[in-house]
């Protein structure tokens, strides 16, 4: 993970984020790009009519306000001994996040954000998600990969390696409840190529898939979870709910590492 992109913004969890960045970057010999975003959409109107009208002095304002933002943030990574960047997109953060990830080895995110599980779809990067105000210190103490043999879980786990690259314990947890993917076993085998031990457990589910899973990973002590994203339909997930869904929304801990 060498090309690393942090979204900035002005929420207390923005530290955390360039703190995780920096890590990232210090840990794989790599480049911290830090996204400031104006959306100008915000700031434009259409009447019934069909006719559209800009807030200007506000959408200057917004402008103002971001470049001095971005200014902050320069100035606050000057110090570090880290190469970095500080882009500015005025797209919706969604397409600006995309656009701007296109070359990036992972994307750097808070959970309150609500942009993780549409980003996730939308891009081929992995997408970290971060619990608030807390940033992932490197290296980790243990880490835990939810395995159901799917495409969505191999992405998720080829993209995760340079994170575990030192982790003192890495777990490959596995609920058995459907046939077909890889095997569990060739997950840890994959792994082991990297240099990553890990030891793999298949749970025995008690309530739904990520309940089990939650449960197993709180109990382990898991920093951060790597996970496939939105395996089952969109759709269902929405309406019956599902393992990305229930922890991008009902769970506080721990980091996400999400691929699609």
């Amino acid at each position: 993970m060498r090309s690393i992109l942090v979204h900035a913004d002005r929420s207390p969890s923005m530290d955390a984020r360039l703190e995780t960045g920096l890590s990232l970057a210090r840990a794989n010999g790599g480049h911290v790009t830090v996204l400031v975003d104006t959306p100008i959409s915000r700031y434009v109107a259409m009447d019934p009519m069909g006719m559209s009208y800009v807030a200007s002095e506000a959408m200057k304002e917004a402008l103002a306000d971001d470049d001095a933002h971005g200014a902050a943030i320069e100035q606050q990574l000057a110090s570090q001994d880290v190469p970095f960047d500080v882009v500015h997109s005025e797209s919706d953060p969604l397409d600006a996040l995309a656009a701007a990830s296109k070359l990036a080895d992972v994307v750097i995110l808070s959970r309150s954000s609500a942009l993780a599980g549409e980003l996730a779809l939308s891009v081929h990067t992995p997408v970290l998600v971060l619990p608030d105000k807390t940033e992932l210190k490197l290296p980790l103490s243990c880490a835990c990969i939810a395995w159901d043999g799917g495409n969505e879980s191999a992405t998720a786990l080829r993209g995760a390696v340079p994170l575990l690259a030192g982790c003192a314990a890495v777990h490959v947890l596995t609920v058995k409840e459907k046939p077909g993917g890889f095997p569990a076993t060739d997950a840890v085998r994959y792994l082991s190529r990297h240099g990553v031990s890990a030891e793999l457990t298949e749970l025995t589910r008690s309530g739904s898939t990520e309940e089990t899973l939650a449960a197993a990973v709180a109990k382990l002590g898991g920093e951060l979870l790597v996970m496939g994203a939105y395996g089952k339909s969109r759709m269902r997930e929405y309406l019956f709910g599902g393992v990305t869904r229930y922890f991008l929304e009902e769970s506080t801990k721990p980091a996400l590492l999400l691929a699609h």
